[in-house]
């Protein structure tokens, strides 16, 4: 009878991380069945013109033939479109920039594929995510950011839980991506090149606009600059994020003044009530953002109290890969509402998307971007 404690359900998207992690795993001594997700079924593939699932999935038994393990599907689709898709519609509605890659990962690749790995009798589960997970003496499991800076996915599974992580492996997270690669090579991978995926989870690559368009209808409004002038006309602020540059790329052009001294001009404010984008050139001050009310704040480990005091010293992230920012987390115990200050103000924060705290190489948790 085989230990099912060395038995691991493993997500295999058909990319070479998750590829390498299979091989990893049995290398290691796991029997590992791979579990490929359906949850998107729109997208085609620019050459063969199917849905570009079932090209990711073909790469998938591939590499599940060669290595002699089993590989099942997995449709959360309904579920990837209601948690996830239909959230991120209703909130650019709203104004503000989400990132459906923290949400999927939430709402859908843990929870589910535990839930599934649980149902098989599996105790583990693993993913091909650049991230590490270690257990303390206090017997709490931490979230650590990936060997390999440049691909460090720790900032996109902060959400995780503690009984998520308790089950959890990242057989790659000690590599950087051009180990990953040169195993890959050596062990005569068909995808040992394939370039990494980009763009919304699952959906891809896509014209992020022409995308909204189709459930958000296109509404005009005023451009202003830092006066309160009006220099052009949008087409739909939902469409426009903090810190975006604009132009003639996006369809219309802006009075950026004087014209003999070109400059680049980014949107700095939305006012959804209004339906008014105000823009400011490089380096204005409107551009600029030092304090971050953090919304929903969620710790990894809840066991242990970061906040002894009212202000703790952390670093922030407020972006995929982005630097770490020296900053100090405050908790104000009247209004309970927690609050991060920048060492130094920086530029495209925006509102809905993430920060992200660290200590060292240790994720605390993170929350969404709020600005008052």
């Amino acid at each position: 009878m085989k230990d099912k404690n060395k038995k691991v359900l493993l997500a295999m998207s058909g990319g070479v991380d998750s590829s390498v992690a299979a091989f990893l795993l049995k290398k290691q001594g796991y029997e590992v069945i791979g579990a490929f997700m359906k949850n998107w079924s729109d997208t085609k593939d620019p050459l063969t013109g199917r849905c570009a699932w079932r090209t990711e999935r073909k790469m998938a038994l591939k590499i599940a033939s060669q290595l002699n393990i089993p590989l099942i599907t997995l449709d959360f689709e309904k579920q990837y479109r209601k948690e996830v898709i239909n959230k991120m519609f209703e909130k650019y509605k709203k104004g503000i920039t989400p990132n459906p890659d923290i949400d999927c990962n939430q709402k859908i690749k843990f929870p589910l594929l535990l839930k599934e790995a649980q149902k098989r009798s599996i105790n583990t589960i693993a993913t091909g995510h650049y991230a590490r997970v270690r257990k303390n003496k206090n017997s709490i499991y931490e979230l650590l950011r990936g060997k390999d800076e440049s691909k460090d996915q720790s900032y996109f599974l902060y959400k995780i839980t503690q009984k998520e992580l308790s089950h959890c492996l990242f057989p790659i997270g000690e590599y950087t991506k051009e180990q990953i690669r040169k195993i890959a090579k050596e062990k005569n991978f068909p995808n040992y090149n394939k370039k990494g995926t980009v763009g919304i989870c699952f959906v891809g690559k896509v014209n992020l606009k022409k995308f909204l368009q189709k459930k958000i209808k296109s509404k005009k409004g005023k451009i202003l600059n830092p006066n309160g002038q009006i220099i052009g006309e949008h087409d739909g602020i939902y469409y426009y994020t903090i810190g975006q540059r604009l132009g003639p790329r996006y369809g219309f052009e802006i009075d950026r003044g004087n014209k003999n001294k070109p400059s680049k001009w980014y949107v700095a404010k939305k006012d959804i009530k209004t339906n008014i984008i105000t823009a400011a050139p490089e380096n204005h001050p409107l551009n600029f953002r030092k304090e971050i009310i953090v919304k929903d704040l969620h710790l990894i480990s809840e066991k242990e109290n970061i906040f002894k005091n009212q202000s703790t010293k952390v670093f922030s992230r407020i972006r995929h890969v982005g630097e770490l920012l020296p900053s100090t987390l405050y908790y104000n115990k009247k209004t309970k509402q927690f609050k991060i200050t920048l060492n130094e103000a920086i530029t495209g924060v925006s509102e809905g998307q993430a920060v992200v705290i660290y200590e060292k190489d240790r994720v605390l948790g993170g929350g969404e971007i709020k600005f008052n």
